[in-house]
């Protein structure tokens, strides 16, 4: 998947390929995800600031653009920092709003089984057929495919639906080998395949652990 520009040539492309994303994956979703949907694509085009990736807008002007109570906003806001989209990159303090950031990487991977109802140039510029890996760097070999077992199983099913070709690489020859006190254990092939997945894709790895099982705040990969 390409890295979305926010700043030069091709930036205003990439910013409506991010709404036109977000926008058919709200039209195929249920009542309650669209309005969710609807409610996030409203920040993004009234304050966010795509160069500095900031959203600085406190509850009240949400409650006020959303048209509900600030209840509302508490929670549906929660829900968008559950799935990642929104992030605290500076708490809020002595009566001054949080800042927060955006990541649109994560977006374009939820939406991404929608990207076809856009149409097929859509997906190609977007990235349909991804990359293997986000480096240059790649495995020297390609390990047998293992099959998870417990919420490394889980896990592995929504990392392959979000990019077969970088699970098949790089996540497939994991397993789990340990679960308890908020940590899953993880066994690699290699350390510097280890290395490199820690490094490199952890985040990916934890947020597809996460959503699995919210109870999860580490996963460790060892070799």
């Amino acid at each position: 998947m390409q890295t979305i520009l926010v700043a030069g040539r091709n930036a205003s492309a990439g910013k409506y390929d991010v709404l036109s994303a977000l926008m058919a994956h709200g039209l195929a979703s249920d009542k309650h995800r669209q309005r969710l949907v609807l409610r996030f694509m409203s920040l993004i085009t009234t304050r966010y600031n795509w160069q500095r990736n900031e959203l600085v807008m406190g509850q009240r002007e949400i409650a006020r653009l959303w048209c509900v109570d600030e209840r509302t906003v508490k929670r549906d806001m929660a829900r968008l920092r559950a799935m990642e989209w929104v992030v605290v990159r500076q708490q809020g303090a002595r009566g001054r709003v949080s800042v927060l950031g955006l990541d649109l990487q994560r977006v374009m991977l939820d939406t991404r089984a929608e990207w076809a109802n856009v149409g097929p140039d859509f997906v190609e510029r977007v990235g349909g057929a991804p990359a293997v890996s986000t480096s240059n760097v790649v495995p020297l070999h390609r390990p047998a495919v293992i099959v998870g077992e417990g919420l490394w199983k889980e896990a592995c099913r929504r990392l392959a639906d979000e990019d077969r070709v970088l699970f098949d690489t790089w996540f497939a020859g994991l397993r789990e080998i340990g679960a308890g006190e908020g940590c899953l254990t993880l066994l690699a092939p290699s350390r510097f395949h280890a290395n490199y997945v820690q490094t490199h894709l952890g985040d990916r790895v934890r947020t597809a652990v996460r959503r699995c099982d919210g109870s999860v705040g580490r996963v460790e990969i060892t070799s």
